[in-house]
């Protein structure tokens, strides 16, 4: 039981990382045509499933 919570939590912080990897490796005008701020780019990464 306590391992899928660990698993999960593990899933979670993977998929944030990766997101955040992604759209900072973004240039500005990438950024800005996806609506998105560089100040936003963890606030949007922590809502990704």
């Amino acid at each position: 039981m306590w391992i899928t919570a660990v698993l999960n939590r593990y899933r979670a912080w993977r998929s944030y990382r990766r997101t955040v990897s992604e759209l900072d490796a973004l240039d500005r005008r990438e950024l800005d045509d996806l609506g998105i701020g560089r100040w936003q780019i963890r606030s949007l990464a922590r809502r990704t499933p």
